[in-house]
């Protein structure tokens, strides 16, 4: 299906490269996407699950990270005062232990009522610039959703759509992808997707967005260690070479 949709011609991001015998994420420098803030989400819930967390990072040869806890009101209500406070722990904590390696906090916001409502108010936590990390529903596909990121965008903000493969309601028409994409969306791969951790369907999307260039961030959504295990395992997949080669906007952000 994907290839009829996409095609399977050659582009900028294949070619016979030499494959890494382990798995090194140094050719992105900084990861855009995990919940490492201790205890106001779903990931690190002590600042020694972050300290854990960041050292596996810096294993995997990551230069810095920008991290992004979940802001969705029904179950993490946070604010930019919530995040700011817990970075500041953070860095302390890193501190203290002499470990030396870049954190910076954004935020990914889930696409409801309230983050409208954030919207308007206003100054929103960005990755780089004007880029603001967005997620939706794992259920069900959002509704309105281009007058909602006509709105961002009138806000002066570009949306980056997290980890797009992962929403089971594109798999069967994925074209919606890449008209976002063309809208002025950016797209953010979760790098285990390739491994098949989130299913055969997630796998076979990720792959095909990856082959026709539609990416433009890479993340690692690490919430905990079993997503480190698997992004150590990602050296077994046939696209690694491919990620490792990808002009990922990644290299671009600085601390």
């Amino acid at each position: 299906m994907f290839s009829k949709l996409f095609g399977r011609k050659k582009n900028e991001v294949e070619g016979d490269f030499a494959t890494p015998t382990h798995a090194d994420f140094s050719f992105l420098k900084t990861d855009i996407h995990s919940h490492l803030i201790p205890g106001i989400d779903d990931g690190a819930q002590t600042i020694e699950d972050s300290i854990t967390l960041i050292k596996e990072f810096q294993l995997l040869g990551y230069h810095g990270i920008i991290t992004t806890p979940h802001i969705k009101s029904d179950y993490f209500p946070n604010t930019p005062e919530i995040i700011n406070g817990g970075l500041k722990e953070l860095r302390e904590a890193l501190s203290e232990r002499s470990i030396d390696f870049p954190v910076r906090a954004a935020a990914e916001y889930y696409v409801d009522e309230r983050f409208i409502e954030m919207l308007e108010l206003g100054p929103l936590l960005t990755i780089r610039n004007n880029e603001v990390l967005i997620e939706f529903s794992f259920m069900f596909e959002p509704m309105n959703l281009n007058d909602i990121l006509f709105k961002i965008q009138t806000k002066g903000y570009k949306p980056i759509i997290a980890h797009p493969e992962r929403y089971n309601y594109y798999h069967q028409k994925p074209q919606v992808l890449r008209e976002l994409r063309e809208r002025g969306c950016l797209l953010q791969l979760n790098a285990i997707a390739l491994t098949g951790y989130y299913g055969k369907g997630v796998k076979e999307l990720a792959e095909r967005l990856l082959q026709d260039g539609l990416y433009d961030y890479c993340g690692s959504d690490m919430h905990h260690l079993r997503h480190a295990e698997a992004l150590r395992k990602i050296t077994q997949i046939k696209a690694f070479a491919t990620l490792c080669n990808y002009p990922f906007l990644n290299k671009n952000i600085s601390f």
